[in-house]
């Protein structure tokens, strides 16, 4: 028998009274009603109520302390009876109290109210911190997730493979962790980004489909949802699969999840497929909160001769919202100051009237055609306000009325907060162009197959070569990334000779690929979801760092355990590093 405990304390109910039993736990509470104490005793599983009839049993005991308690189990009386715990109708009479380890009087913070105070003080005391029941829940609840997804995985008949921590630099796009060779002087390995060029090769060694729980690492800044450092996904690849293979698997996994974790309403399978071209005309993002109505229209047509300078033959995107037309002047002044955070000029609206009339300051450099072709092109009925987005750049015509749609659809309350809206964006350009390096890059991946193979790369117009390229994206939120991988050769040295790599530097970088795939390789697809953000949108937090048990700070340190540090200058020789 375990010593320490007969039973957890959040399991104990009316039907063990009278029964002996040894709890031990944390001291939660100490308190004093009228010359009686109790005292509180949590573990993992929740609080039990102690009470004894020792007057000296808890004299100078300091919460948080670890303690054993033997006792029986007894009713408590009708007034104290808590009915928001599960043991709130029982106690325990102590009879044996032993101190296991104790704690300072003076704590950091007080556990119940951790979430309150500064992060760098939880995450310098993250011990403690976990011990809050809200902070707790969140690990214990991504421990469920896990086990889920590897249960699930295993279920379609994927295997469950490990790939190398140490590995070779590559140009994939992210700042990489680098790491001193002590056996190669003036060599490094490096923290994988992702586990890519190992899930391919394990296509091309005849694993039929893989996945791991993958750890990934990016010297990249953090942002509420992108930790700094490390990061996890369900990483997995199948061979000899197409797209709508690998859709098909993502769209089960990820709708199985949320329908299980979570008791709001999941957007049914199929999920809405939306192409690239699309969803960054209509919503302005290749990420869009599909909660949100508003959708953007290209009205440039329109304003192409317009005597009105800021339209006039620039790209002109509108957004209309119904039945607002009535809306006090500061509510659009609030608009008008939010397009100037993220760098508008301003922003152009026109109310549509009940009269038939418009009311705006463009209205008067507006045609009758104009108007007419506004009201049908923009869907305008009376009472609504048509909203105008205009740049030289398309591209950022396209960013800020996407920003524009989301504060819009956030400050007249039109999203849904208690569903799940998925959909699967594709057909992303295989490459862009670069205005400062006057460059075409990799759009997204580098390893995806391009669509028309290598008749497409040898085409005259990259601007019009899409990747078999496709993401997954939740309320807003990219969760998954994946495509059809290149498997061939020669679309692969052609592919990043378009893109500025010649074949010297790919046999350098990619030796591993390059030399695997003249050995016959599977055609091959696969995807990525995100962890951490999966995590997030099901728990409802705003910071991604809430559901990891020991995160740095967005500036990449960790406060608990110091870190990074400086090392001593014997490890620096080892190494054959000199700080300059």
């Amino acid at each position: 028998m375990n010593k320490y405990r007969t039973n957890y304390c959040g399991e104990l109910t009316e039907k063990d009274i009278d029964k002996k039993v040894t709890l031990s736990g944390w001291v939660n509470t100490i308190r004093d009603h009228g010359g009686v104490l109790f005292l509180d005793l949590r573990d993992e599983t929740g609080i039990t109520q102690i009470v004894s009839n020792d007057d000296a049993m808890f004299n100078g005991l300091a919460k948080e302390s670890v303690v054993k308690i033997e006792g029986k189990v007894r009713l408590r009386s009708e007034d104290t009876i808590n009915e928001k715990l599960t043991t709130g109708k029982i106690e325990v009479l102590a009879s044996k109290l032993e101190v296991l380890s104790e704690s300072k009087h003076n704590l950091p913070f007080e556990i119940q109210n951790s979430k309150s105070v500064s992060e760098e003080l939880r995450l310098k005391y993250r011990y403690l911190d976990l011990r809050n029941k809200e902070v707790h829940d969140n690990i214990i609840f991504r421990s469920k997730v896990i086990d889920f997804l590897r249960n699930k995985m295993k279920e379609l008949n994927f295997t469950e493979i490990q790939t190398p921590i140490l590995t070779a630099s590559s140009p994939e796009g992210a700042r990489e962790f680098i790491v001193p060779a002590r056996k190669e002087k003036g060599k490094f390995y490096v923290l994988p980004q992702a586990p890519q060029i190992f899930k391919q090769l394990l296509m091309v060694g005849g694993i039929d489909k893989y996945f791991q729980i993958a750890p990934c690492f990016r010297d990249e800044d953090a942002r509420s949802d992108r930790l700094y450092g490390e990061f996890y996904q369900l990483d997995f690849e199948m061979a000899f699969a197409e797209e709508e293979d690998v859709l098909s698997i993502g769209e089960e996994v990820l709708y199985e999840l949320f329908t299980k974790f979570s008791d709001k309403e999941v957007s049914p399978k199929p999920f809405r497929r939306i192409p690239y071209k699309e969803a960054m005309l209509k919503f302005g993002s290749d990420k869009p909160d599909l909660r949100n109505p508003l959708e953007i229209v290209d009205i440039s047509s329109i304003f192409k001769e317009s005597e009105f300078k800021p339209f006039r033959g620039n790209v002109v995107r509108s957004i209309t919202c119904k039945g607002i037309a009535k809306n006090s002047n500061s509510w659009f002044n609030e608009v008008v100051d939010f397009a100037k955070t993220i760098g508008m000029p301003g922003i152009g609206y026109l109310s549509y009237l009940d009269d038939g009339s418009f009311k705006g300051p463009i209205d008067k450099f507006l045609t009758k055609e104009d108007r007419e072709n506004l009201i049908k092109d923009a869907s305008l009925e009376k009472g609504d306000v048509v909203f105008f987005i205009a740049n030289k750049n398309e591209r950022h015509a396209a960013n800020f009325a996407g920003q524009i749609r989301n504060h819009l659809g956030e400050k007249l309350e039109l999203i849904d907060k208690e569903k799940f809206e998925f959909c699967i964006i594709n057909d992303m350009p295989f490459f862009e162009y670069n205005e400062e390096t006057k460059k075409y890059e990799f759009g997204h991946n580098p390893f995806s197959m391009p669509q028309g193979g290598l008749d497409a790369l040898n085409g005259d117009n990259l601007d019009e070569i899409l990747a078999y390229q496709y993401d997954f994206v939740c309320n807003g939120v990219e969760i998954s990334s994946g495509a059809v991988r290149n498997h061939d050769i020669n679309i692969m040295k052609k592919a990043f000779e378009l893109a500025g790599y010649d074949e010297e530097i790919v046999k350098n970088k990619f030796g591993a690929l390059y030399t695997a795939f003249q050995y016959g390789t599977p055609p091959h697809a696969g995807m990525a979801p995100g962890i951490d953000r999966i995590l997030m949108l099901l728990k409802d937090e705003d910071r991604i760092r809430e559901l990891v048990a020991f995160p740095m700070t967005s500036g990449g340190e960790d406060l608990m355990m110091q870190s990074p540090n400086t090392v001593t200058e014997m490890q620096l020789r080892e190494a054959h590093i000199k700080i300059r």
